[in-house]
């Protein structure tokens, strides 16, 4: 099977190239990138005005698979992440059962090689069952494969054994993807402490929550040689540890999601009652629960930081914390409903708006926080469509406006504080191995502002 890929500006930061082009493809690899090629494929794809880069790969999202298939399974999981425009992502051990053992492991990547979409690579757990008070089989974990280990959702927060966890995963070169967050100093807290939540009256989330356990993880790093990579970053002051950390030589890397920089606790709405079955169903809270997330938005000043933070090569990669609810589970109010948000099938639009056009990223510089740097940080043999290389590809509109419609997701998920959202930029294929796993079909689009 052949794949030509036409007339599109071909974006691949582990080379440099930046050109109009055409790609081929045969079979599963990238075969030549040449302008004007001349060689018969069976499929043409037209990409003109378009941006070809290597597909996106997600460092953090949860698919909820196996225990709350209701939320999210392996398989609405992965249309969602090829609708975004991902051909690899790293799922979260945070379901139920928790993954800490390796047939955990095996369930997980056994569903999604039949589900024969996208790579789902299945991080493992640090303590058993995530209490905190034991280490989970990491080396067994280890040998089914898993990429990383994290304890996501949470911090462990016994120092003495979390520094043990990372000692074994620096012996076997495993990246530790750290939530940093002292559950002590939340308290009870359901969004940023600031002058918003005093106005909702709300709890808030201080910025030392997150901050105390960055530090207290970087200096765990330096002293047991582990790679760590600091998960949705959301404060100021992470911008400002990850930066010394690097300029020290430490193995830190670090991540920002899109609602983190798009957002800020200001931009929390008033509850609007949503309509089933031609009924009002009504909500017992004063804000909209799709706001609520977990770190929380910040303010301004810490959005700015993250912004820059990308801008300057200090936050590494950008990441969703893809993180879907049942409609039920967040149909309460503030202080009850679960933290997250969905995001596989935004991030590349809030990123293309927000940060490209919005000039803190160039459009080589979104192909390198979404593709090369993940891939090189886990690592995995992807984000680079050289010839010879495995061909997993994202096509981007970058001049599509359109409206966000959560009701046109893939994933089960509808929590969004993103619907409504007019955006610029829009994945158009996403091929995986060779094989289209995503195409925006016409007739799918609602919002298309672009003229034909």
């Amino acid at each position: 099977m052949k794949l030509l890929i036409k007339g599109g500006r071909v974006l691949n930061p582990a080379d440099g190239t930046d050109e109009t082009a055409d790609v081929l493809i045969e079979d599963d690899k990238v075969v030549k990138i040449e302008k004007n090629c001349r060689e018969k494929a069976d499929r043409v794809i037209p990409a003109k005005g378009c941006y070809v880069m290597p597909g996106f790969i997600d460092m953090h999202v949860h698919f909820r698979d196996p225990g709350q298939v209701q939320k999210e399974d392996i398989y609405t999981g992965m249309q969602a992440a090829a609708h975004g425009g991902y051909t690899t992502v790293l799922a979260m051990p945070n379901t139920r059962p928790v993954v800490d053992t390796p047939d955990v492991v095996s369930y997980v990547h056994k569903k999604a090689e039949s589900g024969n979409c996208i790579n789902v690579l299945q991080v493992g757990t640090i303590t058993k069952g995530q209490k905190g008070e034991e280490l989970a089989d990491i080396e067994g974990m280890a040998e089914a494969g898993i990429p990383a280990l994290s304890e996501d959702g949470r911090s462990v927060m016994d120092t003495k054994l979390y520094r043990d966890a990372m000692l074994i995963a620096a012996r076997l070169n495993l990246p530790v993807l750290a939530h940093c967050e002292d559950i002590r100093l939340v308290d009870g807290g359901v969004m940023n402490a600031d002058e918003k939540a005093v106005e909702l009256g709300m709890p808030g989330i201080p910025n030392s929550a997150e901050d105390v356990i960055i530090a207290r993880d970087i200096l765990l790093s330096k002293e047991t040689g582990a790679r760590l990579h600091l998960c949705h970053c959301s404060t100021k002051d992470s911008v400002a540890m990850v930066r010394a950390a690097k300029q020290a030589g430490l193995s830190v890397s670090a991540e920002v999601c899109p609602h983190h920089f798009t957002l800020t606790s200001d931009d929390i709405t008033e509850y609007v009652p949503e309509i089933q079955g031609g009924v009002m169903i009504p909500q017992d809270t004063d804000a909209d629960t799709n706001f609520k997330m977990n770190p929380p938005l910040r303010t301004k000043e810490d959005v700015e930081a993250l912004k820059n933070g990308l801008k300057e090569g200090v936050m590494d990669v950008i990441s969703t914390d893809h993180a879907p609810h049942t409609f039920q589970e967040k149909n309460t109010s503030m202080k009850k409903a679960p933290f997250g948000i969905v995001g596989l099938e935004t991030a590349a639009a809030l990123v293309h708006t927000e940060l490209v056009l919005g000039g803190y990223l160039t459009p080589m510089q979104m192909a390198e926080k979404m593709s090369r740097n993940p891939a090189e940080l886990i690592p995995v043999d992807r984000g680079d469509i050289s010839s010879g290389k495995t061909a997993d590809i994202v096509v981007f509109d970058p001049e599509e406006t359109y409206v966000i419609d959560k009701n046109r997701f893939a994933s089960k998920g509808r929590n969004t504080p993103f619907h409504g959202r007019k955006v610029t930029g829009k994945v158009k294929y996403t091929i995986c191995g060779g094989r289209v796993v995503f195409e925006d079909r016409p007739e799918e689009q609602t919002g298309k502002e672009r003229e034909s």
